[in-house]
């Protein structure tokens, strides 16, 4: 579990977020969500530790981040996964090499171990014969399921995952999306996301944090954002005409 508690994170004289609190639950898919400037990239990368912040607590299973000393920040880093927004692969590593790098950085095993865990995990996300290729040679969707491979080849306790369905197509999507939420499941991982799929949210959001100038404005689940009556959730999530048939036919069939 991550617990975040009257989080404020200025630039400045510009205050980007203004006392956020809210909580992450382990083996669920919790959503950051917002417009573009809502403050929810800064958020994740305050979880992250790759910003400071002004006022505010983050905790990981109870130790507060801050706190901590450098050993025990860089062990806990140890434990996050990552899958960025570009996937971020190295272009001149093949899959094997990306997906082994976390474990050359943070463990001292030895090469046949580290092997052995990077076909599990390459297996885990359908990538069985992808190991000699290189990420130029792979699709998008390819090339995300190597970033996840790559996140969870440590073992991680927390997952962050920074607009996992960009660039990629609606089938594409649901495919990672489903990959995501199997493994979160599966190890009981703190998952993170940051996204504006909305598709995301209503398939896979088990927690949902609604932020809106650098406030928390709302928070839930895909579930009970259907049935919610905050007007920026509702104009954020329903602006298009399918979701806003959606959660008429929802609000119909449960009255």
């Amino acid at each position: 579990m991550i617990e975040v508690n009257n989080l404020h994170k200025s630039f400045g004289d510009v205050e980007i977020l203004k006392g956020i609190s809210t909580t992450f639950d382990k083996g669920k898919t919790n959503l950051i969500i917002g417009q573009s400037g809502s403050g929810k990239t800064v958020f994740l990368k305050c979880l992250l530790g790759l910003f400071d912040y002004e006022e505010g607590t983050i905790s990981y299973d109870g130790k507060i981040f801050s706190l901590l000393s450098e050993d025990e920040k860089r062990n806990l880093r140890a434990k996050i996964g990552m899958v960025f927004q570009g996937s971020a692969l190295f272009d001149s590593m093949t899959i094997a090499q990306n997906v082994m790098f976390p474990l050359q950085m943070f463990t001292k095993q030895s090469k046949s171990e580290m092997e052995d865990r990077v076909d599990f995990v390459l297996k885990r996300v359908n990538l069985d014969d992808a190991h000699k290729k290189m990420p130029s040679e792979a699709s998008g969707g390819m090339q995300k399921r190597v970033a996840i491979a790559r996140a969870i080849v440590n073992n991680p306790m927390y997952l962050f995952c920074d607009e996992p369905n960009s660039g990629l197509d609606p089938k594409t999507a649901i495919v990672i999306d489903n990959l995501i939420q199997e493994i979160t499941d599966e190890y009981q991982i703190t998952t993170v996301i940051n996204s504006h799929d909305m598709n995301s949210v209503m398939e896979i959001g088990e927690k949902i944090v609604f932020l809106k100038n650098g406030l928390k404005a709302w928070e839930g689940s895909n579930e009970t954002i259907f049935k919610t009556d905050n007007e920026s959730v509702t104009d954020f999530v329903y602006s298009s005409n399918l979701f806003k048939k959606v959660r008429k036919m929802y609000i119909e069939e449960n009255e």
